[in-house]
Formats: C-alpha cells, sequence, structure tokens
C-alpha cells in the first residue's frame, strides 16, 4: 500500500507538472495566433488513452508517462514533422512568428515552473509555516566528523551564525556547508566558550569526495533501540534498551562515541560494557564490514527542541520567495557533480525521484516536493541541449544577436542529436535505479 501512495502522488505531481509547463508554451502561442496541433499529457507513440479535438488542437493523454508536449505548427521538434517544413510558410507557423514572439513562447513552460515553485512555497508557509530548531534546541549539541576536527569543531558544539548571520534551523548546517561557499562558523563550545571558525573554499568539494555529507548530528544517548536478526550483536546478547557505558575501557556516552568505536575496530573483538535495568555487564562483538546490527533509540524530545513558526501571508511572500530562490541556487550547485564519476554513479531517474515522496498521503510533504520538482524541471529544461527549451532558446537568441536565422537542416539534426542524449540519459539514469534495486533485494 505504502508503494502505491508513493506512486500516486509522484504521479499527481508529474501530471501537475507537465499540465501547467505545457500551458505555459500553450498561451503565449495562442496569444501570437500561432496554431497548436496537439497538447498532450504523457507520449502517444501510435496509441492515445483519451483524445478530442477542439478547434484547430486535439488533447489527449498518451500512455508513455515519460513527459508531456504541444506541437506547434511550423516548428521543428520532438515530433520530427519535417513535411510541413517543407512546405511554404503559413501565417499562423511558429517559424513565420517573430523571434521575440517564438522566445517568449519557449520560454513560457520554464517560466511557469518557476513561477509554480515560488507560489507553492508561499502557500505552504502561509498555511503550515515551518519547523525550525535554533541554536538552543540541541540538548546535547552535535557530534563532529573527525575530518572537520581540523577546522576546530569540537564534540558538543552548537552552531550560531554562518558568514556573520544567525543560523536560523541548526539541522541545515551541514547543507549550507556543501552547496552554499561558507567561509566561517561562529560555534559555541561545550564549554560555553564561542569561537569563529574559518573553512577553506573547497569544504563542499572536500564533502562530496570524501562522501561527508553529514558531517553534524545532534548528539543521542547510546540506548539500543532494537537488535537485527543474526547479526553479531545479537548473536552476542545485545538487548533492547541497554545503555552502551564504555567500549574497550573508554567512556561512551553517545550513540556516536559508540558507532565510532566500531568504524575503527578493525572487525576485531571489541569489549563492551553496557547498563542494563542498573547493572553492568560486560559484552563481548566482532563487527563484521564495521557493523553489529543495531539502531539507537531516538526520542526527538529528549534529543532537539522543535519550534514551530507562523506566518501572515506578507511574511509568506517574503519566506517563500527566499525558499525559491535558495533552491534553485542550490540545485544549481550541486548540479556540477552530476559531472563526476561519483555523480554519474548517483544518478537516479524516476524511482530516486519517487523516493523523495512519503508512503503515507501528506499534503505538505506533496506540495514541498512538487515545488522542488517545479524549479528543478525549470532549471533542467533551461540547459542549452538540443530538444529542450533551452536549445530552442539558444537558436533563437542566435537569430536575434546576428540576425541570420539557423537552417532547417541544421535545427533538424541538432534536434536528433539532442533527443538521442536525452534518452540515453534518461535510460542510463534509470538503469542505476534498476541496479540499485536489485543489489538491494540480495
Amino acid at each position: 500500500m505504502g508503494n502505491l501512495i508513493i506512486a500516486g502522488q509522484f504521479l499527481l505531481s508529474l501530471s501537475l507538472l507537465i499540465v501547467l509547463h505545457e500551458l505555459g508554451h500553450f498561451i503565449p502561442a495562442k496569444l501570437f495566433k500561432t496554431r497548436v496541433e496537439k497538447f498532450y499529457l504523457f507520449f502517444d507513440y501510435n496509441f492515445s488513452i483519451f483524445k478530442k479535438k477542439i478547434g484547430d488542437t486535439v488533447y489527449g493523454i498518451g500512455w508513455i508517462p515519460l513527459g508531456g508536449y504541444v506541437k506547434i505548427s511550423g516548428m521543428i521538434d520532438e515530433s520530427m514533422d519535417t513535411d510541413q517544413m517543407k512546405q511554404p510558410a503559413q501565417p499562423w507557423e511558429f517559424r513565420s512568428k517573430p523571434a521575440w514572439q517564438r522566445l517568449i513562447i519557449m520560454l513560457g513552460g520554464v517560466i511557469v515552473n518557476f513561477i509554480l515553485g515560488l507560489l507553492i512555497y508561499i502557500m505552504i508557509f502561509a498555511s503550515w509555516g515551518e519547523d525550525v530548531v535554533a541554536p538552543n534546541g540541541v540538548k546535547n549539541g552535535f557530534s563532529v566528523n573527525k575530518h572537520f576536527e581540523q577546522y576546530g569543531f569540537r564534540k558538543g558544539d552548537t552552531f550560531l551564525k554562518i558568514d556573520g548571520k544567525p543560523v536560523n534551523n541548526v539541522l541545515k548546517v551541514s547543507k549550507h556547508l556543501f552547496l552554499r561557499d561558507v567561509s566561517n562558523v561562529e560555534v559555541l563550545h561545550a564549554d560555553g566558550t564561542t569561537e569563529t571558525l574559518s573553512l577553506p573554499e573547497d569544504i563542499g568539494k572536500q564533502m562530496w569526495q570524501q562522501n561527508i555529507m553529514e558531517p553534524f548530528g545532534p548528539l543521542i544517548p547510546a540506548v539500543i533501540d532494537s537488535v537485527i536478526v543474526d547479526r553479531p550483536a545479537m548473536k552476542s546478547g545485545f538487548l533492547k534498551g541497554d545503555k552502551v557505558v564504555y567500549v574497550n575501557e573508554q567512556a561512551t556516552p553517545y550513540w556516536s562515541d559508540f558507532t565510532d568505536k566500531i568504524k575503527n575496530s578493525d572487525n576485531q573483538p571489541l569489549q563492551v560494557v553496557v547498563d542494563r535495568n542498573s547493572a553492568l555487564l560486560t559484552l563481548t562483538v566482532t563487527p563484521e564490514n564495521y557493523k553489529i546490527g543495531v539502531a539507537p533509540e531516538f526520542i526527538p524530545e529528549n534529543i532537539v527542541k522543535v519550534e514551530h513558526k507562523t506566518y501572515g501571508f506578507g511574511e509568506s511572500i517574503s519566506k517563500g520567495s527566499t525558499k525559491a530562490y535558495w533552491t534553485l541556487k542550490d540545485y544549481m550547485a550541486q548540479f556540477k557533480y552530476v559531472f563526476t564519476k561519483k555523480g554519474a554513479s548517483s544518478m537516479g531517474g524516476f524511482i530516486s525521484i519517487a523516493k523523495i515522496f512519503k508512503p503515507v498521503w501528506d499534503w505538505k510533504v506533496f506540495w514541498s516536493n512538487t515545488a522542488f520538482l517545479s524549479i528543478m524541471l525549470g532549471f533542467m529544461n533551461l540547459l542549452p541541449i538540443p530538444a529542450l527549451d533551452g536549445g530552442h532558446v539558444v537558436f533563437t537568441l542566435y537569430e536575434m544577436i546576428t540576425g541570420r536565422k539557423p537552417g532547417d537542416k541544421f535545427l533538424e539534426y541538432a534536434q536528433i542529436t539532442g533527443f538521442v542524449l536525452l534518452l540515453s540519459l534518461l535510460a542510463f539514469a534509470n538503469g542505476n535505479d534498476l541496479y540499485k534495486l536489485i543489489v538491494s533485494l540480495f
């Protein structure tokens, strides 16, 4: 049932985004008296689930849920209708319109994507507000990845300012360091002193290369919540509720202390002292692949204090605008990592995208994910790749600047090249998804 709910949310979100994106092309085309032959949700190769002609336009739903399209007369697009282009240009065709009108028609889809994302974020802040964790909201402070200790971070730190600006939500500091070119962080140490720590310019690149995406995490008491069947911990006698006190005679008050000992064990036996019902017991466990098969007890109210904020409509406009801006900027910042070996292997297709939705229907999460996907699709469609809106925009701008229009044959070959490239990327990304799914089953 959970997977069906995820699929339903993903399909609804995708359908909404496709229809509104294509309306972004359709409306200016109609305003400039350009004929639109088809308006389709999903692709209709040889078959349509539904279609109806109204005026000059056939409206329909295809059977291949990989996107959608509007077919505009006199335009070389994914339909590859070259026969039409061999006929004399007609006044209602795209190719007969001034370059500035064609530019607006092609930009319409991505403009709708960006506006939609902005409006949804405004709606979210106005309707649901937001949950934040203030600097004093993490009761035990943060654990620190060893790589970050060289920059002065200590266990138990919390964060006060980033580049001189107060931290609104300390749980997002790791993300900011990865994506936003942070140069310094003001921290409050566990001993009550404050310090401004400098970071290198390539801190985000370091995090990516060393796979340190969450260098900081709230300190969680070292209490076991669950023990996995047939793993080393169960075989060694660990039980739910055990509080880990020492590992190899060294104190481990927090879960990160405990897991650090396991990670640095070289898979050798560990002497673990646990507090079970106020009695101290010593257990011997040998990690397998640096894991023993336990999960921590996580009681949110004992770890972080979440503050709920509500906003009026005016404040929601400001918060929503800021959220939309940083969503786009952060996505652009992480896009550069796609062109690395690690980035290519981590590319995901429809399964990865669908997984951002929850297995229960949550409207706030649904709309938040839809806003993110809308902005992401807007950015992706602006890439200067033939067959995408951005490719058409580049050719139109070239014409406007030079006064020379690219030939139909050139546009045809460019469209084919771009389409093949997009299909290859789509196959690669979804192939990654299938590979990960198969691996997870074994």
